[in-house]
């Protein structure tokens, strides 16, 4: 089996896009079949469909395929959208900067809440939870204040529906507790970690919404006991918040 016979359907024509926004020239379909490797008629048919459809144009009458204005427009929408990523990476940036930790943008998904993106500290020592990771919703600083965004009724539903696992000594396990505590970051407007994921590390995290107030992510910061306390999280909050603010306007 060729490695292209592996490539699955769905993103073969992904694929023949790639190898022609690498090229800088125009390729027919056996020159692009050449570095895929899937059946000869597949991306004939393929580029047919894409030239069809706006997304590839012929060199002048010859065989050769170009990006047609489709994929250009396609391409410039996707390059308008990083400006958002690029935004919120220079945010992060600075955030750490000032409080010289490891700072981490968070949202919440199935298997718990997401760390999409990440500045991380000049310390040699440092926790490693890298881009991509997933960590529980009730023992971590963002997970919980993503569950304090939620209703009253929709924390107690949220809450009896997760499993409540202790990682530390310090890990709520008992529903109301947690409940207290969601209660407590609402109002208060930021949450913390105590050492109930990891031993050994604080965090503190605040919401990023939308300009109706909706949670869109969580913005935090964590760090080792052995350099940072819960206090000294609690001091450099405010950077946190107004780069919360700097997040929701650079969205508007």
């Amino acid at each position: 089996m060729s490695d292209g016979a592996r490539i699955p359907t769905t993103l073969r024509t992904l694929r023949i896009l790639e190898v022609l926004g690498h090229a800088d020239h125009a390729m027919t379909a056996t020159e692009i079949n050449d570095e895929l490797g899937l059946p000869k008629q597949t991306v004939h048919r393929l580029c047919a469909t894409l030239e069809r459809e706006g997304f590839l144009t012929r060199q002048g009458s010859t065989k050769r395929f170009l990006p047609a204005r489709r994929l250009r427009d396609l391409g410039a929408g996707l390059l308008f959208a990083s400006q958002h990523h690029i935004m919120r990476r220079q945010i992060l940036l600075d955030v750490a900067a000032k409080v010289k930790e490891t700072v981490n943008f968070v949202v919440p998904e199935a298997q718990g809440m997401s760390y999409v993106d990440r500045v991380e500290t000049d310390w040699m020592f440092r926790i490693q939870l890298p881009i991509g990771t997933h960590v529980p919703f009730h023992c971590t600083a963002s997970g919980k204040c993503y569950m304090a965004s939620l209703t009253p009724k929709m924390r107690r539903r949220f809450v009896s529906s997760l499993s409540l696992d202790r990682f530390t000594a310090r890990t709520h396990t008992k529903p109301d507790a947690l409940l207290v505590e969601l209660n407590l970051i609402a109002n208060r407007g930021y949450s913390l970690d105590e050492e109930e994921f990891l031993d050994g590390m604080v965090a503190i995290s605040v919401p990023v919404t939308d300009s109706a107030g909706r949670f869109l992510a969580a913005l935090a910061f964590h760090g080792p006991t052995q350099r940072i306390s819960i206090s000294d999280a609690i001091a450099r909050k405010e950077y946190l918040q107004r780069a919360a603010k700097r997040l929701r306007d650079a969205l508007i």
